[in-house]
């Protein structure tokens, strides 16, 4: 082997060695991110100990709701239909009078996002929902989102926005919303807003 060829050896070593630990990293710094993991319908504890975020203990005999103590992802851990949320400030997780988990309302988001980022996480949530068998519906009123200029013309529409629904067979369901949101810590740009409810089905269909 020349020396040439050793050099070009080496660098492809080092490229690939960067690589894994950069893949690492990222994969670190996610599984480190406060989250809330849950199933709907399971015991408000089982969501507890299994949470590396902090939340309260449900009330017996009230129908209520909780929010984590800091900022968190929601991990739904739904054996077939789960998926993964970014971080939320805002995250509401309710329960029912015998302790069991009622639903999440959420904003998988920690401010109001430029809309490059907002379709971003949009359609990240989509496509999760795809892969793990959730299917739209009501998509003649309600189309699912997309990245072109007649979804983004909608959503800058400060009186339109958009909205999509998911069901995950007949066990789930998910509502994504998209809203413009005058952000007064930046009054120059146009922000957006994510809200994210999941329950078991409250539509048909």
């Amino acid at each position: 082997m020349s020396l040439l060829q050793r050099i070009g050896w080496r660098r492809g070593v080092l490229a690939l060695a960067v690589a894994a630990l950069l893949t690492l990293a990222s994969i670190e710094v996610l599984s480190e991110e406060p989250e809330i993991a849950l199933l709907i319908g399971e015991p408000w504890e089982d969501m507890r100990r299994r949470s590396s975020a902090t939340i309260d203990p449900a009330i017996p005999g009230h129908f209520w709701g909780r929010l984590p103590k800091s900022d968190a992802r929601l991990r739904f851990i739904g054996p077939q239909y789960g998926f993964i949320t970014p971080l939320a400030r805002y995250f509401t997780v309710t329960f029912n009078r015998d302790e069991s988990i009622n639903g999440v309302n959420m904003s998988p988001q920690i401010e109001p996002l430029l809309l490059d980022d907002t379709l971003k996480v949009v359609l990240d949530l989509q496509e999760q929902w795809r892969n793990a068998g959730w299917t739209p519906i009501r998509v003649k009123d309600f189309p699912s989102f997309a990245d072109t200029p007649q979804w983004r013309a909608q959503l800058r529409d400060v009186n339109k926005g958009g909205k999509s629904y998911w069901h995950a067979g007949t066990q789930y369901q998910v509502m994504l919303v998209v809203n413009r949101f005058k952000d007064y810590r930046h009054p120059t740009e146009e922000r957006y807003l994510i809200k994210l409810s999941l329950a078991t089905p409250w539509t048909n269909p």
